[in-house]
């Protein structure tokens, strides 16, 4: 009997994901991924997690064991997140904690330690014939295909995402028919490993305050902001502004520690028609000089006909726009799909 290493939440996702597995002939092992205990200040709902998941896996007579990762985390999922605030950059967390964490720390033991396949509760699918293919899940409000770029077929040959072919509806129906104890458990929400916060008071834990000048687009200073690394392209709320007129930030300068802002979301000053990337992360492994489908610039943005090119120096690429897009955001992932599948992604970089 093939074995997989499923890792177990507490959520519902996954837990139906353990009995997707279990039917189709599996011998599963629930894995709790203990990646973040919280602050005094911020605590975390681990340990409530934790046991969702153990009852679960009782629930079901699968075997459970807990991996710590706490350590690995900290130093590659948050402290990235505050090192790209730091430079400017707005980062995605959850784009990282499945790059490093779930498809690298937890990935590589479990095939260390001889299980067969690795899954989670993603909502997304892998076609393992005639030839590996990473594709969007097949409901469009929960697919989380963006969040997995990075992987690549050697990957994605020993991974399963049981959930990919339902859609939430189906999910929270077969957590019911079978008993599961969280089957009316909600979401989660937030950072991905703090929960919901709020993420300029978290910020604020390690960023010190120091108030500038916001700009409008005729150079004149209309308000105050506490700090270029607080604000992100596209932003509305949190700028200390007398006037009620709607404001949106469309760039900043670190060196004047100025943000500018421009009226109206959908001012001409918000929308970009190009942009850089850093190196790219193709599904096959292929080092593309040119890439023609579409891409994703944010999470359940709506895709656009792109056209992408090697920069000379380096991994990245220039990318063309097939029409001019809003608050094209550095430091977000941008993948590439070609249809439903997913082929490659990185971060965008100017």
């Amino acid at each position: 009997m093939k074995t997989v290493a499923l890792g177990l939440s507490g959520g519902v996702d996954s837990a139906v994901s353990a009995y997707l597995l279990q039917q189709q002939g599996y011998r599963v092992t629930g894995v709790f991924m203990k990646n973040w205990t919280g602050t005094d200040k911020f605590p975390c709902s681990w340990e409530r997690d934790r046991e969702d998941a153990i009852k679960v896996a009782a629930t079901l007579g699968i075997g459970f064991e807990t991996w710590d990762f706490e350590k690995e985390y900290r130093q590659k999922v948050v402290e990235y997140f505050f090192s790209e605030y730091k430079k400017g950059r707005t980062p995605n967390p959850d784009v990282m904690c499945n790059r490093e964490i779930k498809f690298g720390m937890f990935f590589n033991r479990a095939i260390k330690e001889r299980y067969d396949f690795v899954a989670t509760g993603h909502y997304a699918r892998v076609e393992h014939k005639p030839v590996v293919k990473l594709l969007k899940g097949i409901d469009p409000a929960k697919d989380q295909s963006y969040f997995l770029s990075g992987l690549t077929t050697n990957k994605l040959e020993k991974i399963f995402f049981p959930i990919g072919e339902y859609k939430k509806s189906q999910i929270r129906k077969i957590a019911n028919e079978i008993g599961l104890p969280n089957a009316k458990k909600p979401d989660s929400q937030g950072i991905c490993f703090i929960g919901p916060v709020n993420i300029k008071e978290f910020l604020a834990s390690r960023i010190s305050f120091h108030k500038g000048n916001v700009v409008n687009s005729d150079g004149q200073v209309v308000g105050e902001h506490d700090g270029v690394e607080f604000y992100t392209i596209g932003q509305r709320h949190g700028l200390s502004i007398p006037s009620r007129l709607p404001y949106y930030v469309t760039n900043k300068n670190f060196k004047k520690n100025e943000v500018y802002v421009s009226l109206g979301d959908e001012n001409e000053k918000l929308f970009s028609t190009e942009t850089k990337t850093g190196p790219i992360v193709w599904v096959d492994g292929a080092k593309k000089e040119e890439f023609v489908g579409e891409a994703v610039i944010r999470y359940h943005h709506k895709p656009v006909n792109v056209k992408a090119k090697r920069l000379k120096k380096g991994l990245g690429y220039e990318v063309v726009f097939g029409q001019p897009q809003r608050a094209v955001t550095v430091g977000q992932a941008i993948v590439f799909y070609e249809g439903e599948e997913l082929v490659g992604g990185g971060f965008i970089s100017r």
